[in-house]
């Protein structure tokens, strides 16, 4: 099961570099579509075209990155907030995205060779088992991206472990409270759009206890929409309406979390 979803993934990550458009818009889920990014333009490091639409947050801004730190990207997609975070470490600091998926990393490494960064690199990987050493990175980020983990207890480990003592990370994603419909927990388009696989808020923020991370705390919170045209296409109008009444809410957070 957990392998058939990483495939989903793959395969609707490597339509939007081959679309360049949203995951979460009309090419992979629906007409109407989703889109829960937030605007970057306005941010030092900014490349329009590492941008695909597809995080739920501004990690960047609540990570602490400094001049010389060592950065990892979890799930770096075309480049987006690496090149942001690079931006924010300096000439002296260093970057890595983290992907699972070979067309992001691709298209990741063409932005970079346009940019000639030589502080930047960008490695094909799995955030459950990442192909770093440990005890190297200063501040993790991500964006959007633990919630496709399936054993999502393994990636944060894995978060741990390559994190130096003294280390924090700052991470963008989607939560929620109260349960999904059936027939939208099984959707895999949702899945890879962020939604499916989102975990309970609070059981998300005991798997980050249960890593060993200390000083967790959320950043900022702010509440998502679903559009009824998307949801119409898994319920029907009564399931719909149902859904709506449960008071269920899906929040996307940014929770920050230190390693002794």
């Amino acid at each position: 099961m957990e392998k058939a979803i990483k495939e989903v993934v793959k395969e609707k990550y490597t339509e939007v570099v081959q679309s360049s458009r949203s995951c979460c818009g009309p090419s992979c889920c629906s007409p109407g579509g989703i889109d829960f990014s937030e605007g970057y333009e306005s941010l030092d490091g900014y490349v329009k075209d590492a941008d695909l639409g597809l995080g739920c947050g501004l990690p960047t801004e609540f990570a602490r990155i400094r001049e010389g730190h060592t950065v990892l990207d979890l799930g770096s997609g075309a480049g987006n907030d690496v090149f942001i975070a690079r931006r924010l470490a300096g000439e002296s600091g260093r970057v890595i995205g983290l992907d699972m998926t070979e067309a992001m990393i691709a298209q990741a490494r063409a932005n970079n060779r346009k940019l000639g960064y030589q502080n930047v690199e960008f490695v094909l990987g799995d955030i459950e088992d990442m192909p770093l050493e440990s005890n190297t990175i200063d501040v993790a980020i991500s964006n959007c991206v633990m919630n496709l983990a399936p054993d999502k207890d393994k990636a944060y480990a894995e978060v741990y472990r390559v994190l130096r003592p003294g280390g924090h990370f700052s991470i963008s994603d989607i939560v929620l409270q109260g349960e999904l419909p059936p027939r939208l927990q099984e959707a895999a388009v949702l899945y890879a759009g962020c939604v499916a696989g989102a975990m309970q808020k609070a059981g998300y923020l005991a798997v980050i206890e249960r890593a060993g991370f200390t000083n967790i705390q959320i950043d900022k919170e702010r509440q998502l929409e679903l559009p009824d045209e998307l949801l119409l296409d898994f319920l029907s109008p009564e399931e719909l309406l149902a859904f709506r009444r449960s008071g269920t809410g899906i929040f996307s957070i940014n929770v920050y979390g230190e390693k002794r």
